[in-house]
């Protein structure tokens, strides 16, 4: 019987190459159910290539619009609590969390409460509510396979090692756009510089929170939660190569390593197929044709959002949350064209700051965080510009 695909954020970047992963295997996999944002067009094609039974669209007109165009064979659905029915199909197995942002939460959860097993590709509902959706995949046995390239990597070290044998884990990061740019010309970044990549084919949201290493902020509190290992035990180091994805130190000198081309259908696949690998499509990696593979510590001078990412989870509570949701709103304002690139981390480091932490919060709680350092970033964004 194939595995039975339910995936957030089919029409994001992660959504598309998870489809591409089950175009290359029919009889492994099944689609029962996709949800996305606004995209009629890319919905519309993976539903007449993929057949889901049900189909979630952010808002009624870009429902409507999928409905006529996939006919009515199709269940479409639309509104907030639409995802949270896409990640609770009865028919679904395996819940694919790959919708941007901490609007994931919520529907994650659902798939966990409902028993599904989840490929986490949404780092922000680990960050915002870690210390929920960890309890929750333990008490309900539910396992939370990661599908990020540097957390698939440390969980693939970690096969059949023992945990308590862990010195740290050594999280790569290519160091974004800018990382080789000095300060003066980060201050002056356009968002068409902050959008170029140098190894990974990624979102918007993503390629900006690479070029201000919160992308990797966000990965640490992520990993601290996946691995239940204190922060002390959690490195990032810069290795512009992206060919090893991340690393796992052990108690007696030796490391762990996991390499391979930057291509996110890797990870994704090993997600969907693990304990097992499959065959796939991908660019092979050439030992012989690599001239040398480059590593420095990060510049948190250069690059700020690392280290309040660190003093954010350390701290726990709802600061990571409120991290997480003023760095959406900035990162936001950035692509629109409304604040330079430093005022990013200036907006972050502002409503960390303001904000009174809640420790140990209920849901509840967490989403009020998110709501407040939401409207704090967005009065602050007012008064800076």
């Amino acid at each position: 019987m194939p595995e039975k695909i339910a995936i957030l954020g089919s029409t994001g970047s992660i959504g598309r190459s998870t489809l591409n992963v089950i175009a290359q295997h029919p009889d492994e996999f099944e689609v029962v159910a996709l949800a996305a944002g606004g995209n009629v067009r890319e919905m519309v094609e993976q539903a007449r290539t993929f057949k889901p039974k049900l189909i979630s669209m952010a808002t009624k007109e870009a429902a409507e619009q999928v409905q006529r165009e996939v006919g009515q064979e199709v269940r479409v659905i639309y509104g907030e609590d639409a995802p949270v029915e896409v990640a609770s199909h009865p028919e679904a197995s395996f819940v694919v969390s790959a919708i941007v942002g901490s609007k994931g939460l919520v529907p994650t959860l659902a798939a966990i409460r409902a028993g599904k097993k989840v490929g986490l590709a949404n780092k922000e509902t680990l960050v915002s509510a870690g210390h929920i959706v960890a309890a929750e995949a333990k008490k309900r046995q539910v396992p939370l396979l990661p599908i990020d390239s540097e957390h698939s990597a440390i969980f693939q070290c970690l096969n059949g090692e023992r945990i308590s044998e862990v010195r740290r884990l050594i999280v790569t990061a290519s160091g974004g756009a800018f990382r080789d740019w000095t300060r003066e010309q980060i201050e002056n970044a356009t968002v068409e510089q902050a959008l170029k990549h140098p190894n990974w084919s990624m979102g918007a949201k993503v390629t900006i929170d690479s070029a201000t290493l919160m992308n990797k902020g966000l990965e640490v509190i992520e990993a601290h939660w996946l691995f239940d290992l204190p922060y002390e035990k959690i490195d990032v180091i810069i290795h512009p190569q992206s060919i090893i994805h991340s690393m796992v130190e052990f108690q007696d000198g030796a490391v762990m390593a996991q390499l391979g081309t930057p291509d996110m259908r890797v990870p994704i696949q090993y997600a969907l197929s693990y304990p097992n690998r499959l065959p796939l499509q991908t660019e092979r990696l050439d030992f012989v044709a690599l001239s040398r593979l480059d590593f420095r510590p990060p510049d948190l001078e250069r690059f700020p959002c690392l280290k309040m990412a660190y003093e954010a989870g350390k701290t726990g509570g709802t600061m990571p949350t409120v991290l997480n949701a003023a760095n959406e709103v900035a990162v936001q304002s950035f692509l629109a064209g409304e604040c330079p690139f430093p005022v990013i981390e200036e907006l972050v480091e502002r409503a960390l700051s303001a904000h009174e932490v809640v420790h140990n919060p209920t849901l509840e709680e967490i989403m009020e965080a998110d709501r407040w350092a939401r409207a704090f970033a967005r009065e602050s964004l007012i008064r800076i510009t």
